[in-house]
């Protein structure tokens, strides 16, 4: 290893990641982070359902795995104790939602005030919640889109760092639209990371 690799090496920002499903945005991360865009090291994968592929992609990419399971636990406060506990340990320069499922308890929100953020399928405000794709498919607006934003106590409600449009044609399905959405957040989710940590963030706004 040449000298400037150790400089870069010591550069790196530690990042930690919060998934339930899938994971594919958690992959378009390593991917990122794997072709240097990212300067960044993935310090875990947080995850509170032992069937989340995930974890499988975590382990493939030798990354560390948590697996933190509310029905372990006798109320949701103990829950984020427990998984503030953790994050605490790790102290990451961003804590990256990926498609994790739970609301984030405030005492982890106060302690990484600025520092979480999370990409949702719509264009906030609008379609919060859990079926972003498939309110707005549905309710038969033309524009959708992808947003990511900081985390704060409420759902789908902090401040929105970066947004790009999606058109809805007349000939969408449902799964058309949903390739479309994640294409673009597969792009602009690492693009945003990047930005935040290297302190170079522009206001993106991105139209059709």
């Amino acid at each position: 290893m040449v000298e400037t690799d150790i400089i870069q090496k010591e550069k790196a920002k530690n990042i930690v990641v919060l998934a339930s499903g899938n994971g594919s945005n958690f992959q378009a991360i390593i991917d990122a982070v794997d072709r240097d865009e990212i300067n960044a090291v993935i310090s875990a994968l947080i995850s509170n359902n032992p069937d989340a592929y995930a974890l499988k992609r975590a382990s493939l990419h030798g990354i560390r795995t948590v697996l933190i399971k509310p029905a372990d636990y006798e109320t949701r406060d103990d829950y984020n104790n427990t998984l503030l506990k953790v994050l605490i340990e790790i102290d990451p320069h961003l804590i990256i939602l990926a498609g994790y499922m739970l609301m984030l308890g405030k005492q982890i929100v106060h302690r990484f005030n600025g520092r979480i953020i999370n990409i949702h399928p719509a264009l906030l405000p609008s379609f919060k919640g859990a079926h972003g794709i498939k309110d707005a498919y549905e309710y038969g607006v033309k524009v959708t889109g992808v947003t990511v934003h900081y985390v704060d106590e409420e759902m789908d409600t902090g401040k929105i760092i970066a947004q790009e449009a999606v058109r809805i044609f007349n000939e969408d399905t449902l799964e058309t639209l949903e390739e479309r959405i994640h294409k673009v957040e597969h792009r602009l989710y690492p693009e945003t990371i990047a930005e935040l940590l290297n302190n170079k963030l522009r206001k993106k706004d991105r139209g059709i």
